[in-house]
């Protein structure tokens, strides 16, 4: 877009009835009824970034050598009911089972690289000690395992002298063939989310309680071609950066009266339907204005933030220095550029299915990494899905899509 073009829509935009009265989702936010219940106060979020207990001043004492059950730690790094295990991102010798990450390095010959075992023990009970970028979990000071436990991870470690050999390509992280997204999206056969779209321009057309619809002021929805692509944006009238979701509940709650409050059906519905509008067109959201520029910094401080019980930041997964394009397991995980151009999606690991905008992926996220989630108009969510669009710059929108 040219610089007028961009001045003459943030006009248009600032100008739109908006209801800002109260949060745009249920309030209190209490989260989905089929997630993980826990709750990890004692640790960061990416509202309270000084929540989680440093680091203490000095590694632990530890009596060397260090001699404990081998199998037991064994057990305890393969398991998957620890925070998911060793294995993660590790392959660990001819023992390893089935499909490895390799997030982390290989550990098949720890025991010959001559490392202390004072420092193998502390570098699982807590890696900041000795590299405060690490992401690895805390395990230890982070409550996962025992002091007695990691004593017997480290007797395991010592024992691992000999190459990994794998049974196929399947289980060698470094030969698994990777993921190849090729389905049609759009047909709803292939896709349920496809089906969303009919149902939210159905929603576009309906009259609300006022006697208005979406149509009674956009009579051609077309005309919101290349509008998702450009979102989130800076909205002067609410003081925040907002992005299409948000918008769609201020804006129809101030003109038709209907209330679609963030990640309720309709919401989701109608957001499915307008970014199908802005397909094939290249993301490029603004990071020119004062307001973009300095969104778009808080969103990168966020983005390398450590929150949760796991100590974990986006970059730690995402960055292509630590985990992006590597295996986590049988998981493949993308670098940051290429995670937003297929929002809403069809979210097929959640039992039969679900339909996700990416605040809600946002929020999935931090649960999973054990950081207690902000409801999804966050001003934090804002500046992460900013910059996270930042890295998609350019790219073609196909939504709603599929993913894992």
């Amino acid at each position: 877009m040219t610089t007028i073009a961009v001045f003459q829509e943030a006009r248009a935009q600032q100008a739109a009835p908006l209801h800002l009265d109260g949060p745009a989702s249920p309030a209190p936010w209490t989260r989905y009824r089929d997630w993980n219940r826990a709750t990890w106060d004692n640790y960061n979020t990416l509202a309270q970034r000084e929540r989680t207990p440093k680091a203490l001043g000095k590694p632990l004492d530890v009596a060397t050598p260090i001699v404990g059950d081998a199998k037991k730690g064994q057990d305890l790094a393969f398991s998957r009911a620890r925070g998911g295990g060793c294995l993660a991102c590790h392959v660990m010798g001819p023992r390893s089972l089935e499909a490895p990450g390799n997030a982390g390095p290989d550990l098949s010959e720890i025991g010959d690289a001559g490392r202390p075992d004072d420092y193998l023990f502390n570098y699982i009970w807590d890696p900041r000690h000795l590299n405060p970028d690490s992401a690895m979990p805390p395990w230890g000071a982070h409550g996962f395992y025992s002091r007695e436990e990691i004593i017997d991870i480290v007797a395991f470690l010592k024992t691992l002298k000999t190459p990994a050999t794998f049974r196929n390509t399947l289980d060698d992280p470094a030969k698994r063939p990777l993921p190849v997204e090729n389905r049609d999206a759009l047909d709803p056969f292939v896709n349920p989310a496809a089906d969303r779209i009919d149902t939210g321009a159905a929603l576009f057309a309906k009259v609300g309680p006022s006697g208005k619809s979406c149509a009674s002021c956009h009579a051609d929805a077309k005309a919101f071609a290349g509008w998702a692509v450009r979102m989130p944006k800076w909205n002067a009238q609410a003081g925040k950066m907002m992005g299409v979701e948000e918008f769609v509940f201020r804006h129809a709650k101030a003109t038709t009266g209907a209330d679609h409050p963030m990640q309720g059906r309709e919401n989701t519905d109608l957001s499915v339907f307008l970014h199908s509008l802005s397909n094939g067109r290249p993301i490029e959201v603004d990071l020119t204005s004062p307001d973009a520029k300095r969104i778009y910094e808080f969103g990168k401080v966020l983005y390398d933030a450590k929150i949760g019980q796991f100590n974990f930041s986006c970059a730690d997964c995402h960055a292509v220095s630590k985990g992006g394009n590597k295996w986590l397991r049988g998981q493949y995980v993308g670098d940051g550029k290429g995670q937003m151009d297929h929002f809403p999606l069809w979210r097929t690991s959640r039992g039969s299915g679900e339909v996700w905008d990416i605040r809600k992926r946002l929020q999935w996220c931090n649960v999973q990494v054990r950081a207690n989630e902000l409801p999804p108009e966050a001003a934090e969510y804002d500046a992460l899905e900013l910059y996270l669009k930042s890295l998609s710059q350019g790219m073609p929108l196909t939504a709603p899509n599929i993913r894992h």
